[in-house]
Order: C-alpha cells, then sequence, then structure tokens
C-alpha cells in the first residue's frame, strides 16, 4: 500500500469510529480529539521503547510496539486528513530539508 491508500483506509477506519460513537451516544470526534489520542499513543510508545531497551518490564513488547506505532501512523494520517496536509509532500519536503541541514552541518564543521 501507498500512502494515499494508507490515508484511504484510515479515513474509513475513522469513519466507523464516527458511526460507533453515535451509535453509543457519544459526540464525534474532530481534530483535538484526535490529537490527545495522539499524544496517548506516544506516551504508550515511549514506554514500549523503555521496555525494549530494558527500562522497565512489558510482556510482548515488541507485538504492542508494532501495534502502538500503527495507532500513531493512523491518527497522524487522520489529522493530516482533518487539516488538509499533504502528508507526503510534507515529508518529502522536511525531508530535504533535514538533508540540506546536515550537509551543511557536515560541510561547515558545525554540530
Amino acid at each position: 500500500m501507498d500512502l494515499a491508500e494508507l490515508r484511504d483506509r484510515a479515513r474509513l477506519v475513522r469513519a466507523r469510529y464516527g458511526e460507533l460513537n453515535a451509535a453509543r451516544g457519544e459526540h464525534p470526534w474532530s481534530g483535538p480529539d484526535y490529537a490527545l489520542g495522539l499524544v496517548g499513543d506516544i506516551g504508550d510508545l515511549a514506554k514500549l521503547v523503555g521496555a525494549l531497551e530494558g527500562r522497565r518490564h512489558i510482556e510482548d513488547a515488541q507485538t504492542k510496539l508494532a501495534h502502538e506505532l500503527a495507532d500513531v501512523l493512523w491518527s497522524t494520517l487522520v489529522l493530516a486528513d482533518c487539516y488538509d496536509v499533504d502528508l507526503q509532500a510534507a515529508f518529502l519536503t522536511d525531508m530535504a530539508d533535514l538533508e540540506a541541514l546536515i550537509a551543511s552541518a557536515l560541510t561547515t564543521g558545525y554540530t
């Protein structure tokens, strides 16, 4: 799957969550809700990375890490969609900027 296909899949799951929230009588999620969910997922991700580095014990941390990374990706795709961000273009621009910054630092000796 390419990034556009992942985005489309994320949209479908987002819509299904909307249906679930409506069935439960809960408000539909919006950007701030997804951002808060992302923050929670990143916290869980940090704990799992700590477990994989021997700083805490979490059963089946490697499998759980894959799950949290997928959650983070989903939230990121949904937020980009909510706010009309072309994530692929933004990523490519950011990587080019970082590569230029690193090349400049290596050339000038700045670290």
